[in-house]
């Protein structure tokens, strides 16, 4: 078992694991597509644009499920469909963040108004799932890796002279080579931040009722600080981040079970699933929270990035 185990960190730290954080980004998309599907039932898809994101969550578990089984698909459908569902991301941050301003009030009332009206960081979020595929599309495989030597860094070496290829030192190369600690660790701060966020005005909504509530938006800001932490340093990216990536992880997944048992709760319970999930709190949104925790547990075991 610990050898399993310590080949798998080997596997990570080298950039060997493209099949599976490809299958884990199509996991992920099917639970931000349903969250987006209810969330989006909810208005009513009263514009066309409420289904892109729906469509495209399909097609990012078709391409990371495909990414798993073969690296042509990896390289192919699974980093173009990453980059317009980031795309869409993107442009669904725009739109919901219209829709807040076109509110009664607007901006002039920020707090009322971000708490009530459409999720402004849930299309950011939902661009996690992409944002994993595209980094899964540039890894290498994790078989048979270890028989080619590596390229040359420079145009100058030995090597490359005789005529083989050579290969500058690149943000492409160190994803590859699995040296990205301190880019993962900025996703961190980035997807921490987006996700704290949407818990706090989420469980704001109904006055924290529960003390677990305040967990999220408590751990969000510390597993920021150690995601900043594991940009400068070495010794907090393999000490204070991992073990706070693995309290949000842990978190998320407690919050899900509270998030069904509220749902089993409301009038009606399971007798009434669909109008229950679509109203009652948002099942997946915890996970998303866990998502981030996995970010930064993924970061602390990456190899630094080439200075």
């Amino acid at each position: 078992m610990k050898k399993e185990v310590a080949r798998a960190g080997e596997a990570v730290r080298e950039g060997r694991f493209q099949r599976w954080l490809s299958l884990i980004a199509g996991a992920s998309a099917v639970l931000s597509g349903i969250e987006v599907a209810y969330e989006h039932y909810r208005g009513s898809y009263s514009r066309r644009a409420m289904y892109t994101p729906v469509i495209l969550s399909g097609a990012m578990t078709v391409a990371g499920i495909a990414g798993f089984a073969s690296k042509k698909a990896t390289t192919g459908v699974l980093r173009y469909t990453s980059m317009v569902t980031l795309a869409d991301g993107i442009i669904g941050f725009y739109f919901h963040t219209r829709g807040i301003e076109r509110k009664p009030g607007g901006w002039r009332l920020p707090l009322t108004n971000i708490v009530m009206g459409p999720p402004i960081c849930g299309p950011l979020l939902f661009g996690v799932a992409a944002y994993l595929g595209l980094i899964a599309s540039f890894l290498r495989r994790g078989e048979g890796s270890g028989m080619m030597p590596p390229r040359p860094a420079h145009e100058h070496h030995l090597v490359a002279r005789a005529g083989f290829p050579h290969e500058l030192i690149t943000l492409t190369q160190d994803i590859r080579e699995g040296r990205f600690q301190r880019h993962m660790a900025a996703a961190t701060v980035f997807a921490a931040f987006l996700s704290g966020f949407e818990a706090w005005y989420s469980h704001y909504k109904n006055n924290f009722r529960y003390k677990a509530q305040w967990t999220p938006v408590i751990i969000a800001p510390a597993l920021i600080a150690s995601a900043l932490g594991a940009i400068k340093s070495r010794r907090v990216a393999h000490g204070w981040l991992p073990a706070i990536s693995v309290l949000a992880i842990v978190d998320g997944s407690a919050g899900c079970v509270y998030h069904a048992r509220g749902i089993l709760r409301r009038p009606g319970g399971l007798n009434k699933p669909l109008y229950n999930l679509i109203y009652g709190p948002p099942l997946f949104a915890p996970l998303l929270f866990a998502a981030c925790g996995f970010l930064g547990l993924l970061a602390s075991l990456l190899g630094r990035e080439q200075k």
